[in-house]
């Protein structure tokens, strides 16, 4: 997609349920795939991650249709909700930097 569309509409929008695997893929859709294990090996796409459970997400997405796909999994990761946000955040921060 990133080939076809560019990159500079482009947000990956994550919805992984730990905060190791939510930096994974943010790293790997921004910056390559840090294992150098897949498809991305190398490959920068300096695609901006946004975790689903993130509030700029949230206030963008119409409320019934993220209380309907996202609520109970927002209640589910609760417990780890800081973690998750604050692992893509960073990797944010850091390839905008």
């Amino acid at each position: 997609m990133a080939d076809q569309q560019g990159t500079d509409d482009l947000v990956v929008l994550l919805g992984t349920p730990s905060a190791e695997s939510s930096k994974l893929y943010a790293m790997t859709v921004s910056e390559g795939d840090p294992a150098w294990a897949g498809a991305l090996a190398g490959v920068s796409l300096n695609l901006p991650a946004y975790h689903v459970l993130e509030e700029e997400v949230k206030e963008a997405a119409d409320e019934d249709v993220y209380d309907s796909e996202v609520g109970i999994s927002a209640i589910a990761l609760e417990p780890e909700l800081d973690e998750i946000v604050e692992s893509v955040k960073g990797v944010r921060s850091d390839t905008m930097a």
